[in-house]
C-alpha cells in the first residue's frame, strides 16, 4: 500500500514545471485559457459538466492502461488533451454522458488503432466522427470562441500560433488553412457564393482555426519534417472539401484529418519497411 502511494504522490514542483514547458504541457495551459473564456457565452454551469466529465473519464481509463503499460503510475496528460478536445467541440447542451463516452472511445482508440510506434488517428478526431454516428452529437466547436465578440478571435489566433509554433508544424497548419479557404473561394467564384459563404463567418471560420491549431498539429498523428507536414494539411484539406461539397456532413474537417492521419501512418510503415530492407 505504501508502494502505490508512493507511486501517486503529488507531482515535484520541478517535475510538473517541467511538464508545462512541454508541448502537451503547453496545450494544456492554452485549452484551459481558452475553456473560460469561451465558457462566458454558454455560462460556466452550462459548459461545466460536459468539460469535466469529458477530461475524468479519458483520465480514469488511460491511467490504469499507462501503469499496466509502464509499470508505474503517471498523469495521462495526453487523455486529459483528448478529453478536453471533445468537450470543445461537442455541442455544451448535450448531455455529460455522451462527452464521457466520446473521450472514452478517444483514448481506447490509441490502443485499438495503432503503429509501432503510435497511434494512428487523432484520438478526439476520431471519437468525435464516431459519436456523430453512434449517438447523433451536435458539434458546435463552442471552445474556438465562436459566440464572442470578433476581438476574442485574437485570443484563439495567440494561443494558436504559440502552439503550432512550439511544435514545429507551422507548415502543416498553412497548407490547410491556405488549401481549405483556396477551394472554398473558387468555389463561390464558380458556383454559389452563399452556399459556401458560412465558411467565412462564425461558427464555422472559428472551428477551421481552433482544427488546424489544435488538431491538425497533433504530434503523434502528423509528420515532423516541412515537407511532409506540407502534403499532410493539403490532403486535410482537400479531403475536407469533398466531404462538404459531396456529403455535407458536420464532420468534414474531422474527416480530412483521419484520412491524412491514414496517409501518414501509411507513410511511416513505407519508411520502416526501406529501412529494413537495407
Amino acid at each position: 500500500m505504501s508502494e502505490v502511494v508512493a507511486t501517486m504522490s503529488p507531482m515535484p514542483f520541478t517535475s510538473l514545471t517541467k511538464f508545462f514547458k512541454t508541448p502537451k504541457g503547453l496545450l494544456v495551459i492554452a485549452l484551459a485559457l481558452l475553456i473560460p473564456l469561451a465558457a462566458t457565452a454558454s455560462g460556466f454551469a452550462v459548459v461545466a459538466p460536459g468539460v469535466a466529465a469529458a477530461a475524468v473519464a479519458a483520465m480514469l481509463i488511460d491511467a490504469p492502461i499507462l501503469r499496466y503499460r509502464d509499470k508505474a503510475w503517471s498523469f495521462p496528460s495526453g487523455a486529459l488533451l483528448t478529453g478536453l478536445l471533445v468537450a470543445m467541440v461537442l455541442s455544451p447542451f448535450g448531455s455529460w454522458k455522451i462527452a464521457a463516452m466520446t473521450a472514452a472511445i478517444g483514448v481506447l482508440s490509441k490502443y485499438v488503432a495503432r503503429g509501432r510506434s503510435a497511434n494512428v488517428f487523432n484520438p478526439a478526431a476520431l471519437a468525435l466522427v464516431i459519436s456523430y454516428f453512434a449517438f447523433d452529437t451536435g458539434q458546435s466547436w463552442w471552445g474556438a470562441l465562436p459566440e464572442l465578440p470578433i476581438v476574442a478571435l485574437a485570443a484563439l489566433f495567440i494561443t494558436g500560433v504559440f502552439i503550432t509554433d512550439r511544435v514545429n508544424k507551422m507548415p502543416a497548419v498553412l497548407a490547410f488553412l491556405g488549401v481549405h479557404f483556396l477551394l472554398f473561394t473558387l468555389t463561390a467564384f464558380v458556383g454559389d457564393p452563399a452556399r459556401v459563404a458560412e465558411l467565412y463567418r462564425e461558427p464555422d471560420l472559428h472551428a477551421a482555426l481552433f482544427f488546424a491549431f489544435f488538431m491538425v498539429t497533433d504530434p503523434p498523428t502528423s509528420p515532423p519534417k516541412a515537407r511532409d507536414q506540407i502534403v499532410f494539411g493539403v490532403i486535410t484539406a482537400v479531403v475536407s472539401y469533398l466531404v462538404f461539397e459531396l456529403v455535407g456532413a458536420v464532420y468534414f474537417l474531422l474527416a480530412g484529418l483521419l484520412v491524412a492521419n491514414g496517409w501518414e501512418a501509411w507513410r511511416r510503415h513505407r519508411v520502416r519497411a526501406r529501412r529494413t530492407a537495407k
